[in-house]
């Protein structure tokens, strides 16, 4: 590490490191306390390859309908002739507005006997589950990450590339084949590894769809049956294999070498006409706008006026909003505070260690949250008891799984701002803290904002580790929608799954905002 660097921001990404370590560490050991023939009956059961076979084919459909839906997606709104291309990326983007468990709630309640469609039109619609139910769930509101991705992409590449083709006299197809397509692996590597960790993370979902994955047998394992043991080997079986994607895609992007052709600055890409596809585009977008985005919030509209709030649901309502805001606040402001140390680190002092600090913290995303969630039940048992499901206790957990999130914006701003103000300051006598603080941090304002705002409302909207380790009788707006879902009661799941959507167009107006930056 290089000479000059601030012992407290070194100290700070260590205690995140630290963080995020130990907890596993104690997972792993509570595993361990199993004695051998108990070991081998757990992990020889035949229901682990079930729930693998399960887990990967739902992930691996998901992530081919997330590509069905936004290659083309992105493909018009970067390069087709139309007429409002904005509102084409609105309808790539707005769907992350929902959480996956709203989302399956709202296909649960507009569809069945009594549901949306029956009431309005008399038809009978079937309820959807098992895994369809949730590979369509999961595909309508995860495949946006991938039109991000696909579509930032599309809209900067070089058209040079392309003309190239044109003039070695190949087929009309060969410049996608052989330019476009190679240059979008690394948004589609990118994109489909957040697909896939969703995916491997989420119980809500797939507990409302009835369909058995790793994080719903861990869920049931912890919540029914109580067998701690084997939750935490299933827990850390898919620690394994979410790891294992992980280096997996960073092995692929690795590979990945792309430059521009020629010298000077980039022209810009000529949009293609439609012609005769113009109506099955525009039908393929009503279509998926309608099922994303229409029938969810119109579901959840419909059984909000049906609720007719009392009084009582009212106050309900309040205190899960009020338990959620008293959890999203403070979880934000100290993610961010612990974000800048890394983000500080790997943008001002690159180094090796700067590197695999940053790499360790990120295992607190990576790392499915139900999993994680148990990891933190495992070592504040063992450690310090007392703090076993409080408010504390889950603000860290909340800051340690959201860090990433936090970096992002930070280190955009920090590569933005001349490192030369902060150089001068130190040669006016500063201290490198006080000279980071006067200097620095003033320019980081934006990243700061908008690191706060991102992980307010991912908390908000988080589900596993408030399921896990909130205290008893402390109901968010998350647990409620989850929970009244779960029990079909959807007029009385409305008011807090649609307030979660309200919330969540937030995250979706910074996404915009920092996609427009880039």
């Amino acid at each position: 590490m290089s000479a000059g660097v601030p012992r407290l921001f070194l100290w700070l990404s260590f205690l995140s490191v630290v963080g995020v370590l130990v907890p596993l560490l104690y997972l792993f050991l509570r595993a361990l306390e199993a004695d051998p023939a108990t070991l081998g009956q757990i992990l020889l059961r035949e229901r682990n390859l079930t729930l693998l076979f399960n887990t990967l084919t739902l992930a691996t459909t998901v992530l081919i309908g997330s590509s069905l839906i936004a290659l083309p997606l992105a493909f018009l709104t970067a390069r087709a002739q139309v007429r409002y291309p904005g509102l084409l990326v609105l309808v790539g983007v707005l769907p992350l507005a929902i959480p996956g468990y709203v989302g399956a709630y709202a296909f649960l309640s507009a569809s069945g006997l009594g549901g949306l469609i029956d009431r309005l039109t008399g038809l009978n619609w079937p309820a959807p589950g098992g895994f369809w139910g949730a590979a369509g769930v999961f595909t309508l509101f995860n495949f946006p990450y991938l039109v991000l991705n696909v579509w930032a992409t599309l809209r900067h590449s070089d058209p040079a590339t392309q003309d190239t083709s044109r003039l070695m006299r190949l087929s009309r197809s060969a410049p996608f084949r052989r330019v476009t397509l190679p240059a979008l692996r690394p948004a589609w590597y990118a994109g489909g590894l957040l697909i896939l960790l969703h995916v491997l993370g989420d119980f809500g979902t797939v507990s409302l769809m009835r369909f058995e994955t790793f994080s719903y047998a861990i869920y049931q394992q912890y919540n029914a049956l109580f067998d701690r043991t084997y939750a935490a080997w299933l827990s850390l079986l898919v620690v394994m294999l979410t790891l294992i994607i992980v280096a997996l895609e960073a092995q692929l992007m690795r590979r990945v070498r792309l430059a521009r052709v020629g010298t000077g600055t980039a022209r810009k890409m000529q949009r293609i006409p439609l012609s005769g596809w113009t109506f099955p585009a525009l039908g393929f977008v009503l279509l998926v706008f309608s099922a994303s985005v229409v029938v969810p919030l119109a579901s959840m509209l419909y059984w909000l006026i049906q609720s007719k709030i009392q009084e009582s649901a009212l106050s309900g309502w309040l205190e899960s909003l009020f338990n959620s805001l008293e959890l999203a606040l403070p979880a934000a402001l100290l993610t961010t505070f612990l974000a800048l140390a890394p983000a500080y680190l790997g943008v001002r002092f690159p180094s090796r260690m700067s590197r695999i600090l940053e790499r360790l913290g990120y295992l607190g995303y990576a790392i499915p949250p139900l999993a994680f969630a148990l990891a933190f039940v495992f070592f504040s048992l063992k450690v310090v008891p007392d703090l076993y499901q409080t408010v504390p206790l889950l603000i860290f957990a909340y800051a340690l799984h959201f860090l990433v999130e936090a970096i992002g914006p930070i280190r955009s701003s920090l590569l933005s701002a001349s490192a030369r103000i902060e150089e001068a300051a130190r040669l006016l006598g500063l201290s490198p803290v006080k000279a980071f603080l006067k200097a620095t941090l003033p320019l980081l304002r934006p990243g700061l904002l908008a690191s706060l705002a991102l992980v307010f409302v991912s908390v908000l909207k988080e589900l596993p580790l408030a399921f896990l380790l909130t205290p008893i009788g402390f109901d968010t707006l998350a647990k409620d929608a989850w929970g009244y879902s779960s029990e079909a009661m959807f007029a009385e799941a409305a008011p807090f799954a649609l307030s979660l959507v309200v919330v969540s167009l937030v995250f979706v107006r910074i996404l915009w905002q920092q996609e427009g930056k880039k």
